[in-house]
């Protein structure tokens, strides 16, 4: 996380400037009619023609904090890494076949590198597939694909890691025994869905958890609105519920929101993964007393340097291959394309200024 704290204040700025075009786009394409369930934005680079190397971003979702960080360090990884041309495109809503429509319209622009995080592994197959017939490299970031559809997959951490400390982290503030539930984001996320199957197990057959008892799953859509209402109906539908995890940063914000003018406030311990930006003053009046988390704009960053190497040549993709993802370092290629960017950290009261992102 030494990156991180070197870097945040100064990437903070190029990640809002991220946000920031993608939400004037947005707006531009809806006042002129360009758009209606989802839209795209896009984020050129010093007015490069569309015939320079290009790398494109596909997130869940658009206007996502999250998401936001993570494209921050997709455009600074980008223009060091040497892609003369940057976008960001894809839907405001997260659902599984939103994103098709997006890879479409850059196999037929010819784009280089296309980044994605898959709302549905399946559901993006056949657009991916088409890409890569076209030449693109397949890069998975945050949310991976089925992996016959892409080159590589950035992971976070490794998925098992994530799933133990979040059950740790519940299990501790809810003195090892109560009824819990867990608060996520879409039904079909890739990258939710294998964190709570581990939970899942871990909780199952370890024996310092046989007094938890996993009450509830509901889905926010990684939506603030839905999500608070999400945590509402979990707590009116569970009188008993000790415990929340939330494994998405939408989810535990919305969750920390609702508690923390709720009676339940200081009586159901939340936890999961967050930004320190947004959970700070939960963190501070008491709601909230640990989540964890990585440097999201990791993800972004390295993402980007591993699409440059695919286009080089420098990897393809199998196992052992290694590239160099700038200030991050070496990187190695793991069984089934699986690149790990970094271990998560726990946030506190006692740590959590110590970041900001």
């Amino acid at each position: 996380m030494e990156f991180i704290r070197n870097h945040g204040r100064k990437g903070i700025a190029a990640r809002r400037l991220v946000s920031v075009a993608a939400v004037a786009a947005t707006v531009a394409l809806l006042a002129t009619g360009c758009a209606s369930g989802s839209s795209s934005t896009s984020t050129g680079t010093d007015g490069a023609a569309a015939g320079d190397l290009s790398i494109t971003f596909i997130p869940k979702q658009l206007n996502n904090p999250y998401t936001d960080v993570v494209l921050g360090g997709g455009k600074k990884g980008a223009t060091e890494a040497g892609f003369g041309a940057t976008q960001v495109v894809g839907p405001l809503e997260a659902s599984a076949s939103s994103q098709v429509s997006f890879i479409n319209a850059e196999t037929q622009a010819g784009t280089k590198v296309i980044v994605i995080a898959a709302n549905d592994p399946d559901a993006v197959g056949p657009a991916l597939t088409e890409a890569r017939a076209g030449g693109a490299k397949i890069v998975a970031f945050d949310s991976d694909t089925n992996p016959k559809y892409r080159d590589v997959f950035i992971s976070q951490v490794v998925a098992k890691d994530v799933a133990l400390i979040q059950t740790k982290l519940i299990s501790d503030q809810i003195g090892g025994s109560g009824e819990i539930a867990i608060l996520s984001a879409t039904a079909n996320a890739t990258n939710q869905n294998g964190w709570i199957k581990f939970m899942e197990e871990e909780l199952a057959s370890n024996p310092a958890y046989k007094d938890i008892k996993l009450v509830a799953k509901v889905y926010g859509d990684d939506d603030d609105t839905k999500s608070f209402q999400e945590a509402q109906g979990l707590l009116q539908a569970h009188p008993n519920l000790k415990g929340i995890i939330s494994p998405t940063t939408v989810g535990i914000a919305a969750t920390a929101r609702y508690l923390s003018t709720s009676e339940y406030k200081g009586k159901v311990a939340l936890t999961g993964l967050g930004l320190p930006n947004e959970m700070r003053p939960f963190v501070k009046d008491g709601t909230v007393t640990a989540f964890a988390l990585w440097d999201p704009a990791q993800l972004g960053y390295v993402a980007a340097f591993a699409g440059k190497a695919l286009v080089d040549g420098t990897i393809t993709g199998k196992e052992g291959d290694k590239f160099t993802a700038g200030a991050l370092g070496e990187k190695t290629v793991g069984a089934d394309g699986l690149v790990v960017v970094g271990p998560p950290t726990t946030f506190t009261k006692d740590n959590i200024d110590e970041y900001d992102f």
